[in-house]
């Protein structure tokens, strides 16, 4: 009997240090990251406020600043990311292949993507929801109006199926011009080819903006006929690179609820405000438990900022899209925008 309970005490403490082992180890995505020194993103090739190359090819915006985030975090400097441009239907299966680490790209967090798809989804970085955009000249006030109307959409996406659902469900017909390439579906707007073109409301926005021949002549519908939590991807079966990925996201977020910023966060890295020492890693430990320097949230702050920051330069008062918060404000603002807490 004593020899039965050795070898099973012998055979537990196998197991359990087999299990710490297997906690000690980073996981696949991290090492691989690690190894060739630079995170693959994909993005949008073009969607102003969200990830679109400025005029020396370096990509701005929102999802563009979250890869740098990511990179910043594993990596300790937010400009070692391999931005890889991605359509809609590229998208998904640029991240099953393994050819990008993280998918940024404006995407929508679904049911089918999060299960049958093999997608983890990090926290939501844009609340947003479906809209139309229309020629002013038209006079339509209303989606309610466009009945019979020529829609310009593109394949693969959320968009498609909430167009055709919102026209059954209001007894409203629609001709769908269905346009794969951002660029061709946003020129077949503006030349007239179709009456009313429908996608986020943020990304009509963008058209809007960075698009139009004359941004004053065109409007954006009241109706938003859907819900649109777009957040960073990640493929299913690696939990670390997900913690990661997540985290990085909640530690702007925390950041901001902090007063933490890109300016001022050397100074507070003497707060004493116990959570803001575990953020900025001058309590030690919370870096350990997802593989990373302690000084990891310390690096997305200082080299791209908090939440709020990332917002106002990208989509809000400081850049051209000039968007509200809305949603997107923080928790004690009337926004959504929420972190777990740092412990």
């Amino acid at each position: 009997m004593r020899r039965l309970k050795f070898v099973g005490a012998t055979l537990a403490a196998a197991v359990l240090g087999l299990a710490a082992g297997s906690a000690a180890c980073a996981g696949p995505t991290l090492d691989g990251v690690r190894s060739r020194g630079v995170v693959t993103c994909a993005v949008n090739p073009g969607l102003a406020g969200f990830a679109m190359p400025d005029h020396e090819g370096n990509y701005q915006g929102l999802d563009a600043d979250t890869c740098r985030a990511i990179a910043a975090a594993v990596l300790g400097d937010a400009g070692k990311v391999k931005f890889v441009p991605a359509n809609a239907q590229q998208r998904f299966t640029l991240l099953q292949t393994g050819e990008a680490d993280v998918l940024a790209r404006n995407t929508t967090w679904t049911l089918l993507r999060d299960t049958e798809n093999g997608f983890n989804f990090a926290p939501v970085t844009y609340y947003d929801g479906q809209g139309f955009m229309v020629a002013k000249k038209l006079g339509v006030k209303s989606a309610r109006e466009l009945d019979g109307a020529t829609i310009c959409v593109q394949p693969g996406t959320t968009t498609e199926l909430n167009l055709a659902d919102y026209f059954r469900t209001n007894h409203l017909s629609f001709k769908p011009l269905v346009i794969e390439k951002l660029d061709e579906v946003e020129n077949a707007f503006f030349s007239g080819r179709c009456d009313a073109y429908t996608t986020d409301r943020s990304g009509l926005a963008a058209t809007r903006a960075s698009k139009a021949p004359n941004p004053d002549d065109y409007v954006i519908l009241p109706e938003i006929i859907s819900k649109e939590p777009l957040a960073p991807a990640v493929r299913q079966g690696d939990d670390e690179w997900l913690d990661i990925v997540s985290w990085t996201v909640f530690a702007m977020i925390g950041a901001e609820e902090k007063g933490i910023t890109s300016a001022n966060v050397d100074a507070m890295t003497r707060s004493d405000d116990p959570e803001v020492q575990r953020i900025l890693g001058s309590s030690p430990g919370l870096g350990k438990a997802l593989h990373l320097d302690d000084k990891w949230a310390y690096d997305i702050i200082k080299q791209v900022g908090n939440y709020g920051e990332v917002f106002e330069r990208n989509l809000g008062a400081r850049s051209r899209l000039n968007l509200p918060r809305g949603l997107n404000a923080l928790w004690t603002k009337g926004g959504l925008m929420y972190a777990m807490p740092f412990r």
